[in-house]
């Protein structure tokens, strides 16, 4: 099923639009994509590809187009992964039977030990909160602290991304811990998940959010900062940003 994936990516290849793609994934030497190789396609292609081939492919398929330097292999290959596991999800409200519990279990492992090829931020915005939160939402969660406090910079937003699922429940705890713990990483990519992530708090409960921003707001990274206040009402957004 590998070959046929590849193959009709391949086809659906667009030049001009994979040179826009990798300015603007700063594929560029130093940049957080450098190195990243693009087809050129169209989210709605990967989707559509993904869905033709996702009944007859297996782990061990998608584990081949996560190796790959192709950015558009390792989308569809996320996209399949965190079908797979919506549907288990939906399998589960019918019969909640150890076998489904256990085939989440795999994905989810899955997805952890492939983090190195999750390496840009569409990639960990589409499938963290989908795979990891959607996992997580009523298991311990200290493996997010661990990928919080990660070298890697894509493992931190996939600790951030993955509270979007708890945060859409009304549990804010482990964002807010979360967001503490990153106010001082140094990359901007983090800055604008975390302000995002406090901005979607402040949607579901505005005075945890200015809770937060009153005791911390001097130490967000300005990016951080303005992301978090983009909802509140314009008098609030210029005291937050005059502190």
């Amino acid at each position: 099923m590998y070959k046929k994936i590849v193959q009709e990516l391949d086809k659906l290849k667009n030049p001009k639009h994979a040179k826009a793609l990798q300015r603007y994934f700063k594929t560029g030497k130093g940049e957080y994509g450098e190195g990243d190789i693009f087809l050129g396609l169209r989210m709605a292609q990967n989707r559509g590809v993904a869905k033709k081939y996702l009944k007859e492919t297996k782990l061990t398929d998608v584990q081949k187009l996560l190796n790959s330097k192709i950015h558009e292999h390792r989308m569809v290959a996320l996209l399949i992964l965190v079908e797979k596991y919506k549907k288990l999800s939906q399998q589960i409200v019918r019969d909640s039977s150890p076998r489904l519990r256990s085939a989440q279990n795999d994905i989810f492992s899955f997805y952890l030990k492939n983090t190195e090829n999750i390496n840009n931020w569409d990639l960990v915005d589409l499938s963290a909160p989908n795979i990891v939160g959607q996992f997580l939402l009523d298991k311990d969660r200290k493996i997010l602290y661990k990928l919080a406090k990660s070298d890697n910079l894509w493992e931190r937003r996939i600790a951030v991304l993955a509270c979007f699922a708890f945060i859409g429940q009304k549990d804010f705890r482990d964002a807010i811990k979360i967001s503490k713990i990153l106010l001082k990483d140094k990359h901007d990519l983090i800055h604008k998940a975390v302000g995002w992530m406090l901005r979607e708090i402040g949607k579901q409960d505005e005075k945890v959010l200015i809770n937060f921003l009153n005791k911390y707001s001097c130490q967000m990274p300005r990016t951080m900062l303005r992301y978090s206040i983009e909802r509140l009402p314009e008098k609030k957004r210029k005291y937050y940003l005059k502190k």
